[in-house]
């Protein structure tokens, strides 16, 4: 190997390490990769940023404003009815609560509709004494396998299929992961629904007396001026123990005292609690208390939960030194943490992605900070259905779609050209403003892509590619499937440690360059790498829907590894055999 190719060698095992170990975002890491090849001219700049115009960053892009439409009309709430069935037994229910979501995920970003269905799946388990932690891992894999079903189901596929026209070969069809994806999804619902209810822990229904309540939350007020509770103890104010929660402690400046102490409590007092979330809006509601954090004086708040993103501005940041007030215009009255308590107070608490905030803030809050907003996976109004119907413009929503799927699916024009032109009648027909389709793209993703192609061009340019495949061929002795096998858990693992899109980059190019070696049909090894790179079953971090679900169901990762595991193998050997009878 000559200098350039160890020089990319060493890039990529750096941007590997550095997402590993969460050393900054996924794109900037890409970016600086890129930067570094390109300035020492192992690609030319014509090479570097020849991912910027590739039609599945468009596509992507497009896809994106697509979804938003879908969602801002109001279409997915009105599914709820046929999603949420009568049954006697978990098993019986599952699969007629996930079939439908997998299907939905095949044709609709999966990120909203996980985020739309979690409060409703919370609800419906705590009605009929489920621990929501039995249901709401199946939902984000339910997605995850159902987006594996059809090009647009998930922007892997998109890439993949994008890489393909790039290197000369046939694009993907838009039901052509049908073959491998319809499978995956029979295999996860099957799985979940039967031994998976038995490996899922039983969390959120708390075992103390009949009433079922979900995850606990971390949350503060504090007591008022001229209250009437000045002067007397936490007991003798009837807030030691709440039917819904429990006082953990009492904060005075850097005092703290316990409940049970007979220290009264006096004028800023701060009152810290555990339990259900629904006892802070019992204690909003009792003269003398307030927020822990003033923010509208006189009036009650909307409340709102929203989902901390693995990119947002607060990870690692506490919420005062983030200026959370200032910078997104609303204050955080509680937060709940995957399986964690948190002790410290909330303005001083470090913010991780996955954690589950309780906002208020005035009117329109979720306009603002949207699902596809780069700070939160989602904001959801607590209590509220969420988006309006509006039947005219959910029609024209659904027809662009539709439409979209039919030319696609005819072969009529490139999926970017048809995504782009739905995306624009999202916006002349008013299903969504222009405003609320720039907060849709989400630029993270469209530059995290866009310099993974670029350092794809590198890999390639520079032998790197043929270099790992000729590894892989040392299997081939053992025949194609285990060269499939091989690429399979390669590219698996690559999504479970860095991210879905940047294993299908990376992996993509040795798929091309072992199908040519083998003389196989290359659509067989992009499917692989398709596939592998989107089943991100075994740990919270690979895709997003695994940690939006982390903390409404109290799960830790081992939770993930013990359903994940064999989920994944299942999905593996579906794929596999699908592949080498189709099209080896």
């Amino acid at each position: 190997m000559d200098a350039n190719t160890w020089l990319t060698l060493a890039t990529v095992f750096v941007i590997a390490v550095a997402l590993v170990r969460d050393w900054a975002r996924p794109d900037q890491i890409f970016l600086a990769g890129l930067g570094v090849l390109l300035v020492f001219g192992v690609v030319t700049p014509q090479e570097a940023f020849s991912g910027f115009a590739n039609p599945a960053v468009i596509a992507i892009g497009a896809l994106f404003v697509v979804a938003a439409g879908i969602e801002e009309t109001g279409v997915l709430r009105t599914m709820d009815r046929f999603i949420f069935g009568a049954g006697r037994t978990l098993p019986r229910m599952l699969p007629r609560f996930l079939a439908p979501v997998a299907f939905l995920s095949a044709f609709i970003n999966n990120t909203p509709i996980v985020a739309m269905l979690t409060q409703p799946v919370q609800k419906w388990a705590a009605r009929r004494g489920i621990a929501p932690s039995k249901v709401l891992i199946p939902l984000s894999y339910a997605a995850i396998a159902g987006g594996m079903m059809t090009l647009i189901g998930t922007s892997t596929n998109v890439i993949v299929s994008g890489l393909l026209t790039q290197q000369g070969h046939e694009s993907l069809g838009l039901f052509e992961l049908t073959w491998t994806g319809l499978p995956a999804v029979i295999l996860v619902i099957a799985f979940v629904s039967t031994v998976g209810t038995r490996l899922l822990p039983k969390r959120g229904l708390r075992e103390a007396g009949a009433r079922k309540a979900l995850p606990e939350w971390t949350f503060e007020v504090r007591v008022r001026g001229r209250s009437s509770i000045v002067g007397r103890t936490a007991v003798q104010a009837d807030l030691e123990s709440l039917a819904a929660a429990e006082m953990v402690h009492v904060r005075r400046g850097d005092f703290v005292f316990a409940p049970t102490s007979p220290e009264r409590l006096q004028a800023g007092d701060v009152l810290a609690f555990k339990g259900d979330v629904s006892a802070l809006e019992d204690l909003l509601e009792r003269p003398g208390l307030e927020p822990s954090v003033p923010f509208q004086a006189g009036k009650a708040l909307p409340l709102y939960e929203a989902v901390v993103s693995d990119t947002s501005y607060l990870v690692g940041k506490s919420l005062s030194g983030a200026r959370f007030r200032e910078r997104y215009g609303a204050v955080v009255l509680a937060v709940q943490r995957k399986n964690a308590r948190v002790d410290a107070p909330l303005g001083r608490v470090p913010i991780k992605a996955g954690d589950l905030l309780l906002v208020g803030a005035r009117e329109g809050y979720t306009k603002r900070w949207n699902a596809s907003s780069e700070e939160f996976y989602y904001v959801a109004a607590r209590g509220k259905s969420g988006k309006r119907f509006n039947r005219r413009k959910a029609f024209v929503a659904l027809a662009a779609l539709v439409l979209m799927i039919c030319v696609v699916g005819a072969q009529l024009v490139p999926l970017s050209a048809a995504a782009f032109a739905a995306a624009l009648i999202m916006i002349v027909s008013g299903c969504l403003t222009m405003d609320r389709a720039r907060r849709a793209l989400d630029l993270q993703v469209l530059m995290l892509v866009a310099a993974a192609l670029g350092l794809g061009q590198a890999v390639a340019k520079t032998g790197l590619t043929d270099s790992v495949a000729d590894v892989l061929m040392g299997l081939s002795g053992l025949g194609v499937a285990t060269v499939l096998v091989a690429l399979y858990l390669t590219t698996n693992v690559l999504t479970e440690l860095i991210t879905h899109k940047a294993a299908a980059v990376l992996m993509l190019p040795v798929a091309l360059a072992l199908a040519a070696q083998l003389g196989v049909e290359p659509k067989a090894f992009a499917i692989t790498v398709a596939v592998a790179a989107a089943a991100s079953f075994v740990t919270p971090v690979g895709y997003q829907t695994n940690l939006m679900v982390m903390a409404a169901g109290q799960y830790r990762i081992r939770d993930y590894l013990r359903i994940g595991l064999p989920v994944s193998l299942l999905v593996m050997t579906g794929t596999i055999l699908v592949i080498f009878f189709k099209w080896v």
